[in-house]
């Protein structure tokens, strides 16, 4: 169990399991050997950093010669994405990316385009979905890299990452990345099965501790380093192994994927129950899919009419109920979300919207409460 009274906001970052936190402890305490040194403290960190790539391994169905390990998701984006187009430059200058992604990869592209390589960034539709057909319109002869996250991190839209593998596999030249960071330790991940080059994935979004992240990479797949100093992991990312904080994260992600059947189940009936009652909130508008089946359970996203986000946020705080508006790395900046815009929202509503984080540690009562707390604020804020 985890204590987290009132926090709704797990989506930015979740509270670590008490076994993790636990074991974290003990290895800093006692297994402090740099894992590249040639003494017995050093082995042991050594073994330790290979059982849990091992553990990650068996998690995504993959070998562990396959696990880079990072400082999170965004190092693993930026690896991944600026690596992957600076190494394959020669072969083509063309990249395909949405218009949804997270900063942290929307911005390498960003960065990419400075370099001289021209990016198209695919629409989504009304519910947030990039369509997999468009992605496929958009190749080129000189296209390099596809990049489409599993699942949007303010919305909850789960992405079409199994058909688009599919039909990037009839493309050999082309590589695959998927940002996980939302739906790893949540939703059943496969990259191997589903045709991914290189999946992101970060520790503190399924109770792991913070700090600490995974790139999948294929073994055949080449990357320009974005870090240099060092041989460790890989030759691709050079420094010191945090083995505590990896050891940590290899129990997180092993508990939620042994747990994960079980949980999906638990917090899709939980977000059936506060859709329902939100939907009775006069003017709040439900963003995403109807269909149950097209959305990560785990968040809910609303638009409020005439009420900024951050409002919302600080009036929910005070009675001890708290969520975020956009993502966290994006929140407070007091523009309308980018994501939002893609979807064909105005900016004045795009300015308004609200997202709900739950897991599996929340109840029944828990959502009756917020779902009274969010009906209870929205009245009070219409009424200044």
């Amino acid at each position: 169990m985890v204590d987290s009274e009132g926090y709704y906001d797990y989506t930015a970052s979740t509270p670590p399991y008490k076994e993790v936190i636990n074991v974290v402890a003990d290895l800093m305490e006692h297994h402090y050997g740099n894992p590249s040194s040639l003494h017995r403290k050093g082995f042991e960190a050594e073994k330790l950093l290979k059982q849990a790539r091992e553990v990650v391994a068996a998690c995504l169905h993959t070998e562990a010669s396959h696990i880079l390990f990072t400082s999170g998701g965004t190092e693993s984006n930026n690896l991944a994405i600026l690596g992957c187009a600076r190494q394959f430059a020669s072969r083509g200058k063309h990249l395909i990316t949405s218009r949804i992604e997270h900063s942290s990869v929307y911005e390498c592209f960003l960065q990419l385009e400075r370099e001289g390589f021209e990016v198209t960034y695919v629409p989504v539709d009304q519910t947030g979905c990039v369509r997999a057909e468009e992605v496929i319109q958009a190749i080129r002869t000189d296209t390099i890299l596809v990049s489409v996250m599993h699942v949007n991190n303010e919305t909850g839209r789960i992405q079409p990452i199994d058909e688009l593998g599919y039909e990037l596999a009839k493309h050999p030249r082309i590589f695959f990345h998927v940002d996980a960071v939302q739906s790893a330790g949540k939703l059943p991940i496969d990259p191997e099965r589903a045709g991914i080059d290189l999946l992101t994935i970060s520790a503190h979004k399924f109770h792991g501790p913070k700090g600490v992240g995974i790139l999948y990479r294929r073994p055949s797949i080449r990357l320009s380093p974005i870090l240099l100093g060092g041989g460790q992991e890989f030759g691709l990312r050079p420094g010191t192994e945090n083995v505590p904080l990896i050891v940590g994260m290899a129990k997180a992600l092993r508990m939620g994927t042994e747990k994960q059947a079980v949980n999906l189940r638990y917090v899709n009936e939980l977000r059936e129950s506060l859709v329902n009652q939100l939907k009775q909130v006069d003017g709040l508008i439900l963003t995403g899919s109807e269909y149950k089946e097209h959305m990560l359970p785990h968040i809910v996203h609303f638009c409020l009419p005439g009420i900024k986000s951050e409002v919302f946020v600080h009036a929910l705080e005070s009675v001890g109920l708290y969520v975020s508006a956009q993502s966290a790395c994006a929140s407070g900046e007091g523009l309308p979300s980018r994501v939002l815009l893609a979807m064909g929202y105005e900016q004045d509503l795009a300015k308004s919207g609200i997202r709900i984080s739950l897991s599996p540690f929340h109840s029944q009562n828990n959502v009756h409460e917020l779902a009274a707390g969010v009906a209870a604020t929205t009245s009070q804020l219409k009424q200044r």
